[in-house]
């Protein structure tokens, strides 16, 4: 058996790993590279292998940096069967729709043609087959599959893969447990070997459990200067995470009463998938489900669809809180926003998820107060802060636990999905702490198994 790391080594995102046996070809991840632009160049590149000839695409969950180049897969030929968890593909459906239109109105911008088209995403879509958390699907007579809850985002997995009798372990993107919706990450403890995440491999979170009295302290400081704060959101999962937040602390009289914006078509369409699939939560979400508590629902919260609501919130005087995409600042309205309200030091602009290299939010968070944005130059005046508890990504200590209950058996760990220093940090501690082979591939490298 082989395994080809094309993608996700030594960068958080563009997840793309083939595994080859002389009976089949399974592809794990199909994601979108991402950075300075929504659209990576390289996202343009060919497939370093033939679409056609892949039986299998597995995917974890509905990130865009695990399926956002799926529509182009299919559109270069794929024609096999694409497996993921209930929630993943209806979450996916939302996502590469978005992302579609994204892409072309940013490609046509710098005079690139459309990555791929709506038509090449309605197509994909007919592949998807669902599988739930430990339902096994034999995929080839040597070959089994089963799905374990990794807690990242709704319907996120870690995949186990039996093949040739060696039990491979994909973690996907673990989850930052505890968190207020979902469960922790399924553990495991007899692989043979493991292609882990490592996004935080070298920082900390700040305590989950103080990151909700962070943000009311935030929002207050800010509401006191008359402000309103900015939050770049991710549509799926951290909108959720903030949202229930809020709503606990409006329930429990905490929150102040001005008004909060969900900016955001896609995040008001997640969350409606998220209301679906509540049976996904963990128990403590379920059981308020029951008592009859809307999670993503109180006093204040208005959801705009259009560009005119969205327009419409430059009328409605501070305090206020605007949450809107996308959550690295990459696009979407959120950009708008910042060109408005940055130069204003009575404003705060908090980030609540990672942001990659090359982004503006990156840029942001690394200091930078001079920006030109579209054709505007930004001077940034208004507060910039960060929770690192709101990451939908395990840290350090939490990785490092995950790994701990691995047995002896564990013939290599490779290391992926993270920058170059989160990704042999998080190696060498393996290596010191439990004695494991802890390994960072290149893109590209090959390896027989």
């Amino acid at each position: 058996m082989r395994l080809t790391f094309w993608g996700g080594a030594r960068s958080v995102t563009g997840a793309l790993y083939l595994i080859e046996t002389h009976r089949t070809k399974i592809l794990v991840e199909c994601g979108l590279l991402q950075g300075g632009h929504f659209c990576s160049k390289h996202n343009y590149d060919p497939f370093p292998f033939d679409p056609k000839s892949i039986d299998f695409l597995i995917v974890t969950h509905g990130h865009l940096d695990h399926i956002g180049r799926i529509p182009k897969f299919y559109a270069d030929g794929f024609r096999g069967e694409i497996i993921a968890t209930p929630p993943t593909k209806d979450l996916t459906a939302l996502n590469l729709f978005d992302s579609q239109r994204l892409i072309a109105k940013e490609a046509a911008a710098r005079g690139l043609p459309g990555l791929y088209s709506e038509a090449d995403v309605n197509g994909c879509l007919k592949l998807f087959t669902a599988l739930d958390y430990k339902k096994t699907r034999t995929l080839k007579a040597d070959t089994r599959l089963t799905f374990y809850d990794a807690g990242h985002i709704l319907g996120s997995a870690s995949v186990e893969l039996i093949i040739e009798g060696k039990k491979l372990i994909f973690s996907g993107d673990l989850g930052n447990a505890p968190s207020p919706l979902l469960n922790s990450p399924a553990r495991f403890t007899d692989p043979d070997y493991v292609i882990m995440e490592s996004t935080y491999g070298d920082r900390l979170h700040e305590d989950r459990t103080k990151r909700q009295a962070m943000l009311e302290q935030i929002i207050k400081t800010t509401v006191s200067r008359g402000g309103t704060i900015l939050v770049p959101v991710f549509a799926i999962e951290r909108t959720q995470e903030i949202l229930f937040e809020l709503n606990e602390m409006a329930e429990h009289g905490r929150l102040p009463k001005i008004p909060v914006f969900v900016d955001s078509p896609m995040a008001i369409a997640a969350t409606k998938i998220y209301k679906h699939f509540g049976r996904y939560f963990n128990p403590e979400a379920r059981k308020l489900i029951a008592g009859g508590d809307d999670l993503f629902m109180f006093s204040g919260l208005k959801e705009t669809r259009t560009v005119f609501e969205s327009k419409e919130i430059n009328e409605v005087p501070g305090p206020k809180i605007i949450m809107a995409g996308s959550g690295m600042s990459a696009g979407g309205r959120m950009v708008h926003h910042e060109v408005r309200y940055l130069e204003d030091p009575k404003n705060t602009l908090l980030m609540v998820g990672y942001q990659a290299p090359g982004t503006l939010g990156r840029r942001f968070i690394d200091g930078e107060r001079r920006i030109k944005v579209f054709d505007h130059w930004l001077d940034v005046k208004a507060e910039v802060l960060k929770i690192g508890g709101y990451s939908g990504h395990a840290d350090q200590a939490a990785l490092l636990e995950w790994a701990s209950k691995f047995k002896a058996r564990v013939k290599q760990v490779f290391v992926v999905q993270g920058e170059d220093h989160a990704a042999q940090t998080l190696a060498e501690l393996l290596q010191d702490h439990f004695s494991i082979s802890a390994h960072v591939p290149m893109t590209g490298e090959v390896v027989e198994i």
